[in-house]
């Protein structure tokens, strides 16, 4: 019996580029999206007063909340590989139903 070696797992930049090949016009907005809610998030965090320990804390509540918004680009980019292709289907489903029956 011949095992074949196992694929090395692609990595996340790997995995985002062919999210955008897929998907194309889904990706970024889904991206950004996530991004925008995120900042807002840390932004109302810190207005409402939880502490920020780093550099940015002196910079004001929107540097901080780009520095920490920042910090979780990774998990932004998996939640964007997770939630793209549904944005996708649900998109697909809400044109085919707007369409007028032949």
């Amino acid at each position: 019996m011949s095992q074949d070696p196992e694929l090395p797992k692609p990595t996340l930049k790997e995995r985002f580029e062919r999210l955008m090949a897929r998907y194309g016009r889904v990706v970024l907005p889904v991206y950004f999206g996530i991004f925008a809610l995120t900042l807002l998030g840390f932004a109302l965090a810190i207005q409402a007063g939880f502490e920020v320990d780093s550099a940015a804390a002196g910079a004001g509540t929107w540097a901080a909340a780009y520095v920490a918004t920042k910090v979780t680009q990774p998990l932004r980019i998996a939640a964007t590989l997770l939630l793209t292709p549904l944005v996708a289907n649900v998109i697909s489903k809400l044109r085919r139903t707007s369409e007028p029956p032949a």
